[in-house]
């Protein structure tokens, strides 16, 4: 399945279903026909998200069955993606399988250096030309400024201290960072395990507080495409700001 459809799919189950249907027992009913004790298994991981250890989180993710075939980014993200990129080196953070870089190099053949980096890279593809890193988004082991894009697509939504995360992001970013979220609703009873909800574009500029003087975001299709420039005044207030 790709991106576009389960796009469509989260516009009846958000948009259209009435809330107290989404929290209801009958939609736990009806869910558990299609993904069974697992849809269990993700509310009580939100319950407890402030209280999970590593192994939890880990054991968590690594039975959650994979929905997008190659990337959780749509073509059109993966085009504006490709397009915004600047300077000749980018790190995909929750790189996964890799399908994005790889999408990005075919693109943007002149990129001399590519990194993928995800807390687990056991189902990465390992595809040529890529080095593979294993961090997490909350400590990422580059120095300041090492890449000139910083990619970010489908991660801050699962992290619990977002904003720990974005300021790692924008510290390893020399030129622009790239930041792809779903535009969802949070309800007890989710097809995902995640942490963070941003239903309106302004929702996430919360979070990316503070935002610099230049800055882009958009509704793509139900996914909110955020983009700013580093500069280095700005870079040096943020990293100040995090300490």
């Amino acid at each position: 399945m790709n991106r576009e459809t389960t796009n469509k799919i989260r516009f009846v189950l958000e948009d259209i279903l009435p809330a107290f249907v989404r929290d209801s027992w009958a939609f736990k009913t009806l869910a558990r026909l299609v993904w069974g004790q697992h849809i269990i298994d993700l509310a009580k991981f939100r319950e407890r998200a402030p209280f999970l250890t590593d192994q939890e989180y880990e054991d968590l993710y690594k039975k959650h069955p994979r929905v997008h075939e190659g990337s959780d980014n749509s073509e059109r993200c993966l085009a504006r993606i490709a397009k915004d990129v600047v300077g000749t080196s980018v790190v995909d953070v929750g790189c996964g399988t890799g399908f994005t870089l790889d999408k990005i190099r075919k693109i943007r053949p002149e990129l001399t250096r590519l990194c993928g980096v995800d807390f687990a890279i056991d189902d990465a593809d390992a595809l040529p030309g890529i080095e593979y890193v294993a961090a997490k988004v909350e400590d990422l082991p580059f120095k300041d400024g090492e890449f000139d894009t910083v990619i970010c697509t489908h991660v801050i939504e699962h992290v619990l201290d977002y904003r720990a995360s974005i300021a790692e992001l924008r510290r390893v970013a020399k030129k622009r960072l790239i930041i792809i979220v779903p535009r969802e609703r949070e309800y007890r009873y989710t097809f995902n395990p995640h942490f963070n909800f941003f239903p309106y574009t302004h929702s996430f500029l919360r979070a990316m507080q503070p935002v610099p003087p230049s800055f882009q975001i958009e509704d793509i299709k139900r996914d909110i495409y955020y983009c700013e420039d580093i500069e280095d005044d700005v870079q040096i207030d943020i990293l100040h700001a995090a300490e």
